[in-house]
């Protein structure tokens, strides 16, 4: 399998990440690149570098207020009278109440800063636009004929909406694929099976319906993001009955895992699309410091290939995962069960 892979990132390197109201270094590490990279390498895939797409593929996801907001805000918020090297919001508006845009720059990193997991660095509008060239390249060789790619995306993007960061993300590289892929296909499907649900992918294809879109995720009930991935969430307007949320018991393993799973893929044939945009995250392990579900190092071919038997064109972007010694062989074992499914 071609891997797509960027060093653009290193330099995004987040340093401030509140838990339960302490400061700490954030999870989303330039390490985790190199674990997954090392991984694919050792596995013999094949790396390719990705050439750079321009604005158009970005653009065609998030607004214009937000691109500009992201790529200039560190260079403004260092003019601020005793800032932070690094950006983070420390108010927000209120949901649904009338606001004004603020001209405040504090108002503006409220609004396009969803959680104080999100900071912004020197380097992160860089690494960020990078990593959604990872994700527009994968898409591109999908297009081109390949029948599988993986997108090694760092940052991670599923948390992020059209107009707001959000959960160690800023662009969001599955949607962004996906909507590279309808250049040629009329319905597009994307599968979320990070542990957390992907309220940004959810929030951006929410009105739409030719792009279907499915996350399996701890229950918000107990896992964060919390506010949305409840089974009741189905989509509005023209995308009424085209989101899916699948949410887990916490523990849930592999055979509770699997069986969500056969609900998503029937849920996917029956949408019949022309391609599919997996957003792999490999936190769903039993092991990962998140500890939310405890799905085994074998369970991701599983996984993996019950989604390669889906017969689909099929773009794997990385999402989350956090950093810890399993990472590597997660991820080996989720592409060699694809590989050898598909």
């Amino acid at each position: 399998m071609k891997v797509i892979y960027s060093d653009q990132h290193i330099g995004h390197d987040p340093q401030q990440f509140i838990v339960r109201g302490r400061m700490k270094r954030s999870n989303e590490q330039p390490e985790r690149g190199t674990l997954l990279l090392n991984a694919a390498r050792q596995q013999g895939h094949t790396i390719v570098a990705p050439d750079d797409h321009g604005p158009g593929p970005r653009a065609a996801i998030h607004t214009p207020q937000y691109l500009r907001f992201l790529e200039t805000v560190w260079e403004r918020w260092q003019q601020l009278d005793g800032a932070s090297d690094e950006v983070l919001p420390n108010v927000h508006p209120f949901p649904n109440q009338p606001f004004t845009y603020p001209d405040s720059l504090v108002g503006q990193a409220g609004y396009h800063m969803g959680d104080m997991a999100c900071a912004i660095g020197r380097h992160t509008w860089h690494a960020a636009t990078w990593s959604a060239h990872v994700a527009t390249h994968a898409a591109q060789l999908v297009l081109d004929g390949e029948r599988a790619t993986y997108a090694l995306c760092r940052p991670p993007g599923h948390h992020a909406y059209a107009d707001r960061a959000n959960g160690f993300t800023y662009l969001n590289n599955a949607a962004i694929a996906a909507q590279h892929l309808r250049q040629q296909h009329d319905r597009v499907a994307i599968l979320d099976i990070d542990v957390h649900h992907g309220n940004g992918t959810q929030g951006i294809f929410w009105r739409r319906k030719d792009v279907l879109t499915i996350s399996l995720h701890g229950d918000p009930h107990f896992c964060t993001p919390f506010f949305t991935g409840h089974a009741h969430e189905v989509g509005e307007g023209d995308g009424l009955g085209y989101n899916l949320n699948l949410p887990l018991a916490r523990g849930t393993q592999d055979e509770g895992f699997l069986q969500a799973l056969a609900t998503a893929n029937a849920t996917i044939r029956a949408f019949a699309p022309g391609a599919l945009v997996v957003a792999l995250g490999l936190d769903a392990h039993e092991h990962d410091p998140y500890q939310a579900l405890a799905v085994s190092t074998p369970g991701f071919a599983r996984i993996l290939g019950d989604i390669a038997r889906l017969g689909l064109p099929t773009v794997l972007v990385q999402e989350g995962g956090y950093l810890s010694e399993d990472l590597g062989p997660n991820l080996a074992s989720a592409l060699g069960g694809f590989e050898k499914a598909a």
